[in-house]
């Protein structure tokens, strides 16, 4: 305390002429109309600026939400869409036995998305590796498609309680059985771990018909993505060592780069399928 009433002396002068100054600029401001506006002015703006970056500090705050909603609400739209063309199929297959609109939703497209965030994520090795913030406790299992608002990302390799890890299309050890869009052929899609924009769709027989720009699509020959789902565009194309088969070199839609939020595909009847194809190879 002593200190403090010997810095207060010790400093008298500064404080006193501080006080001088402030009675000073209050007698201005009363008595100069120009003066008042200037300071009125002047106030407002700095009260408008700090308002404008609250709010914009809020709106990048409540971005997120409506960005993750956003997300949410196109993953379903584009269930929706399989679903519907897969609907348009059977009525097209079965102009006999037509049912209208009056049918079971689970059983003709029995699947589902959870949204998950990306918290980590790999793309400049040869086995490249996401993380997704969704796990068992939110119903995610090995072996569920994941994709994104661009197309097929990859396929969940292990499952905690919190978390997943999930095999992306930039790794060798996933393999994607696509098609060009409007065809019923299909090949298999790998990474060659080269570009990160690029991968390779082999076994496509030789005689489909198809040219540079095309759609390449999902089979839907597995239990895990359903049939019609992005995946890229045929950039260039060429003869195997096998004639009878092209290898095309297929630009992925999905921006691994940039990605952060992504859909788990969850299939209701994918336990039944893989039993049932897993007792048939027994047999054999």
């Amino acid at each position: 305390m002593r200190r403090l009433l010997d810095f207060l002396i010790a400093k008298r002068h500064w404080f006193l002429f501080l006080f001088l100054e402030l009675i000073s600029f209050i007698l201005i401001y009363r008595s100069n109309a120009y003066q008042q506006s200037v300071m009125l002015s002047t106030a407002n703006a700095v009260s408008a600026n700090v308002v404008s970056l609250a709010g914009s500090i809020t709106s990048y705050i409540n971005l997120r939400d409506e960005n993750r909603a956003l997300i949410e609400r196109n993953g379903r739209l584009e269930m929706e869409l399989l679903r519907m063309q897969r609907q348009i199929d059977t009525m097209v297959a079965d102009t006999v036995h037509f049912q209208g609109f009056n049918y079971d939703h689970e059983r003709q497209f029995p699947y589902d998305v959870i949204i998950s965030r990306v918290v980590n994520n790999s793309v400049t090795y040869i086995s490249n590796y996401i993380t997704i913030d969704k796990g068992r406790n939110d119903g995610v299992l090995p072996d569920m498609g994941v994709v994104s608002e661009g197309g097929v990302v990859g396929i969940v390799s292990t499952v905690s309680e919190r978390y997943s890890v999930v095999i992306p299309l930039l790794n060798p050890k996933f393999r994607l059985s696509c098609k060009v869009l409007g065809s019923s052929y299909f090949g298999s899609m790998s990474w060659d771990g080269r570009s990160t924009q690029y991968a390779k769709l082999d076994e496509l027989p030789r005689h489909v018909e198809f040219k540079e720009g095309d759609t390449i699509v999902t089979s839907g020959f597995s239990a895990i993505f359903p049939e019609g789902i992005m995946v890229g565009y045929v950039s260039s194309f060429e003869r195997q060592r096998d004639d009878n088969f092209y290898s095309l070199t297929v630009r992925l839609n999905t921006d691994f780069h940039r990605l952060s939020s992504v859909m788990v595909i969850r299939n209701f009847h994918q336990s039944e399928q893989i039993q049932i194809e897993q007792e048939a190879k027994g047999n054999d």
